[in-house]
């Protein structure tokens, strides 16, 4: 007689991972219509985030259907993750600051700041620290996080002018035709924005899994900031919609098993 109990046991599993992509799916919907008004970046990683997790929670119960035990597993990857926290905790605090700085703090590579009793012109960015040119000549390195800890001027005239919308689109989106739809919409914002200084999309980098970009606008008034910021961000996130390729699809049960190229 066959014993079909290992054949169930697969389908359990199919059928768990296939759920769960359903829900990834579902809960990465909410997200999006929740946090329209949200900057778009912030909203691809709340979304990355939970997908992420309910990926993580249905692993699991696909695991424990298979009979194998993951309590010593789950307990080796929280002190590992806790170990890697302790032991990395400035350097990931630097790295998260940058992340914040990109979307709340109003200066770029060029402009000239203050923090604390350090000025200079930011010459760069990168994953831990910001360097300036002080008026004397000296390269000053000043770490991200100090950035969400004090206060920043700008000493840039007319800063407050320049908007700058970091966008993360997923690679099955046409980078030509968001760029000429947003440009549409953005048209309808005319009279809250500087004429002389048109929308500016610029590709930070690009791979086959997500495009990066920064809109850059410049608004007329500075009581024009908020309201343009979040008009703009519902118009994005729109788009983005709009031109979201289809959905991937679970792999069959068969695939479970093979591993990704």
């Amino acid at each position: 007689m066959i014993n079909l109990a290992p054949f169930l046991v697969l389908i359990y599993v199919a059928v768990i991972l296939a759920a769960t992509w359903l829900v990834a799916y579902v809960v990465s919907l909410i997200i999006g219509g929740l946090m329209r008004r949200s900057n778009p970046q912030v909203t691809t990683a709340a979304q990355r985030v939970a997908v992420v997790i309910i990926w993580l929670i249905g692993i699991i119960f696909a695991i424990q259907e298979l009979g194998i035990g993951i309590s010593a597993l789950l307990l080796v990857l929280f002190l590992l993750g806790l170990a890697a926290i302790v032991a990395l905790r400035q350097p990931l605090e630097n790295f998260g600051a940058k992340y914040f700085s990109d979307l709340y703090t109003p200066f770029k590579i060029g402009d000239t700041v203050r923090v604390g009793d350090q000025s200079g012109r930011v010459i760069e960015i990168n994953a831990m620290s910001t360097v300036l040119l002080s008026e004397d000549d000296h390269l000053v390195a000043l770490p991200n996080s100090i950035f969400l800890r004090s206060s920043v001027v700008n000493l840039t005239p007319q800063a407050w002018k320049e908007l700058t919308i970091p966008i993360t689109l997923a690679g099955s989106v046409d980078l030509p035709a968001f760029e000429s739809e947003m440009m549409k919409s953005l048209a309808h914002l005319r009279l809250r924005l500087d004429r002389r200084y048109p929308p500016v999309f610029t590709v930070k980098s690009r791979s086959t899994q997500s495009t990066d970009l920064v809109l850059t606008i410049m608004v007329r008034r500075p009581e024009d900031r908020d309201p343009v910021l979040a008009d703009v961000n519902v118009r994005i996130s729109e788009t983005i919609e709009r031109r979201r390729g289809p959905a991937p699809r679970p792999a069959p049960a068969g695939e479970a098993g093979q591993s990704r190229s």
